[in-house]
């Protein structure tokens, strides 16, 4: 007795890192930075690596739908897998197998082999988003968390953002080989400074001492349950979601995965997922809204450059210079709020956020149109992301109030996990609604252009007349100004869908906006911790 109590003191004094914090905080930060450009660096390279490799466009998107399905799988069982072998040794496990898968990537001979190796390096990247923002939730005081994880976010709302308009870049001035082989230097350089720097905390040692039994159903269920969500989510919208048969064969297995994993987990002695987390309303709250998150965040930064592309004729560089804007400012907002955190409850500053966001969307419904400038654009991209740096640095913070320490890695690998499910649903559903929107208000505007519309039959005897001046004959005329006059109700009717995307978007954030209320009051400054009245 007297032997543990002379014991405790120095259990409950806090562990402190041999090095210096934010030296380790941008080391790990750089690994998650890795990982997350290659979700979406690879997007404007698919029609060369199809051409290069002798595959369609369409089978050429596998390579983005490997990556996502072994990432999504590796994500939330990160936490589980950091007790069984050590947080440090699975970090640099993960580092190196996406390092060298990489260099596999930019020297695959084929089609199939690509795919094997972006499904590793999706694999080994499933690790390194839980595990930075876990060494820093650990390698950080409490009162220092919030500027911790805004180094952390970063490089989750900024690297997304430069991956388009970089990829472009490589592949159009060298080889989309290089879009993968660039990761070679900088993954060797970062594996060297973990090893020298990184050190799991007392607490992960006497977790792993304890043993942890492998549960091979859950691992199983997890697998299958979300692989095949994955698949639903990245290729529904091409198969024409519930009108598809392996989508609908896909949507079964995947529901009764996943449920079978949550009621298997629950009452599982050695979970690899801690489903029992999520009895706390707070942090059921909290991965709500980073899955939210996650599909506004990816929402708009899909809809943005496909509007200016699709419609407005912009170059994949201008588009992304449209862009640049946001990840600026989301850039310098995010330490700002990291020092926040510190003076002001989370809660009040995700509703700020939420709000901002609302605001955003709800403006983007005003604003957008077919005569929209480069720099009404630049602006309203601002608009669009000025809320982000407020949400995603608290919402992480508030994830962890009232959790032990030891469940710090847990809870890194649910949050990551739920911003990147929510991204991949925010995906699929912009892309549908806007076809859906687009369909809709084309049959709308049709309606308007009957033979029998004078208005119509006005505006088309006018364009007529206009091209029998530029040199055309008559029958030719009329056939090219019915012809520009269909271009035009299919830009009217996209540019609507848009701005119907846009406000359901700002209405879900209304909506989170609202729930930020509920969420548990937290001592700023005191991390994880729960206020006191």
């Amino acid at each position: 007795m007297s032997d543990a109590a002379q014991a405790l003191p120095q259990e409950q004094a806090p562990w402190v890192p041999k090095f210096n914090p934010w030296l380790i905080g941008v080391v790990v930060a750089l690994a998650a930075f890795m990982e997350v450009l290659d979700t979406s660096i690879a997007n404007v390279a698919l029609p060369y690596i199809g051409g290069g490799l002798g595959v369609s466009n369409d089978d050429s998107t596998w390579v983005l739908t490997s990556y996502l399905v072994s990432n999504a799988i590796v994500l939330p069982i990160s936490g589980w897998l950091a007790v069984r072998f050590g947080r440090k040794r699975f970090f640099m496990t993960c580092l190196a197998i996406f390092t060298v898968s990489s260099v596999l990537c930019g020297a695959a001979t084929s089609f199939g082999l690509l795919l094997l190796f972006r499904a590793m390096q999706g694999a080994g990247g499933g690790g390194l988003q839980p595990m930075a923002q876990a060494i820093l939730a650990d390698t950080f005081p409490p009162e220092k968390r919030g500027l911790a994880f805004a180094l952390y976010g970063i490089t989750a709302v900024v690297a997304p953002t430069i991956g388009p308009t970089l990829g472009g870049w490589i592949t159009f001035n060298y080889s989309w080989r290089w879009i993968f082989l660039i990761n070679f230097p900088v993954g060797l350089i970062t594996l060297a400074l973990v090893f020298r720097l990184i050190e799991d905390p007392p607490y992960l040692s006497r977790l792993k001492s304890a043993g942890v039994k492998l549960d091979y159903i859950g691992i199983a269920l997890l697998a299958l349950g979300i692989g095949a969500l994955q698949v639903i989510l990245d290729r529904g919208e091409e198969d024409d979601w519930f009108g598809s048969h392996r989508i609908v064969t896909l949507a079964i297995v995947s529901i009764v995965c996943l449920v079978s994993l949550v009621i298997w987990e629950w009452f599982n002695e050695h979970p690899i997922i801690e489903v029992r987390l999520f009895k706390s309303f707070n942090y059921l709250s909290s991965n709500l809204m980073m899955f939210t998150l996650g599909i506004m965040l990816f929402s708009s930064l899909v809809m943005m450059p496909l509007f200016l592309q699709t419609l407005l004729g912009y170059t994949a560089e201008l588009a992304g210079l449209v862009l640049s804007g946001g990840g600026l400012v989301t850039l310098i907002s995010m330490p700002i709020v990291g020092q926040l955190t510190s003076r002001v409850q989370a809660r009040y500053i995700i509703a700020f956020g939420w709000l901002c966001l609302a605001l955003g969307m709800y403006v983007s419904t005003q604003r957008i149109d077919l005569t929209i400038s480069f720099v009404s654009a630049s602006w309203l991209r601002v608009a669009q992301v000025v809320g982000i740096g407020f949400l995603f640095v608290t919402i992480t913070l508030a994830a962890y109030i009232g959790m032990p320490a030891d469940k710090s890695n847990a809870v890194a690998g649910m949050v990551n996990f739920m911003r990147n499910i929510g991204s991949s649903v925010g995906t699929s559903m912009v892309t549908t609604l806007i076809d859906r929107r687009s369909e809709y208000h084309q049959s709308v505007l049709v309606g308007h252009t009957a033979q029998g519309v004078q208005n119509f039959q006005n505006l088309i005897d006018g364009s007529t007349r206009l091209f029998i001046r530029s040199g055309m004959s008559p029958p030719d005329a009329q056939h090219r100004a019915y012809a520009s006059l269909y271009q035009a109700v299919q830009a009217q009717a996209a540019t609507l869908a848009y701005i119907d995307t846009f406000m359901v978007l700002a209405v879900i954030s209304a909506i989170m906006f609202v729930m930020s209320f509920v969420l548990k009051k937290n001592e700023p400054g005191g991390g994880g911790e729960v206020a006191v009245g």
